[in-house]
């Protein structure tokens, strides 16, 4: 199993305002490292063949150990995901599973639940979030259609994600639905899910700097 998280640097100019105000850019893009470092530790923590990083920018101190760092491939929401599972597919054959760096809240075992679905009854396996969006996508093989038309922000994304794995013959398996790290309310409740995290710090240093 190949297990890779798809992420952009998180540095001040990066963000897109969705936190600031009430926070600083640089508050927000601390609470956006902190995300992706706790999303990190747990693929990091599943036994897997390979790690990588698809990443936009350049890595920093938050990437653990172990992962491969490959550049995402510009243009349309469709051709980064294409791409990215395509030179994933070049590496190996294995599956490929993929998540952002906004659900910091995944778990280990949600990871090695999505594997044995692909390992048993699925070819794909999508995560949706409770906005219609995604935040997974595990693949065992790659169709030249699987993201052909998929909208990239639209409250139906995630819907019509699954209508185009079906299209293409996939057996599509759906895991849990998680919440993404968004605006300052999801950060605040995310980081109340996960006292001790990189994010909860994060999280209580931008809401104490800003009172």
């Amino acid at each position: 199993m190949q297990l890779v998280v798809l992420a952009n640097e998180p540095r001040p100019e990066h963000m897109d305002g969705r936190m600031s105000p009430p926070w600083t850019l640089g508050q927000a893009a601390k609470v956006r490292e902190a995300a992706l470092a706790d999303t990190l530790a747990t693929v990091a923590a599943v036994p897997a063949s390979r790690r990588a990083l698809a990443l936009e920018g350049q890595p920093g101190p938050w990437l653990p150990e172990g992962f491969d760092v490959v550049a995402q491939r510009g243009g349309s929401l469709a051709n980064l995901l294409f791409g990215t599972f395509e030179d994933c597919f070049h590496v190996s054959d294995e599956s490929v599973i993929l998540l952002g760096m906004d659900t910091p809240q995944v778990a280990v075992d949600q990871l090695l639940s999505v594997r044995l679905l692909l390992e048993t009854t699925a070819d794909a396996v999508l995560g949706l979030t409770p906005t219609g969006g995604t935040w997974l996508i595990g693949l065992n093989h790659l169709h030249p259609d699987a993201f052909s038309g998929v909208p990239a922000r639209d409250d139906d994304s995630g819907a019509a994600q699954l209508d185009r794995l079906r299209a293409c013959g996939y057996r599509v398996a759906l895991t849990d639905e998680l919440r993404e790290l968004g605006d300052v309310r999801d950060a605040v409740e995310l980081a109340a899910q996960l006292p001790g995290s990189r994010l909860a710090a994060a999280v209580d240093a931008a809401v104490g700097n800003a009172r």
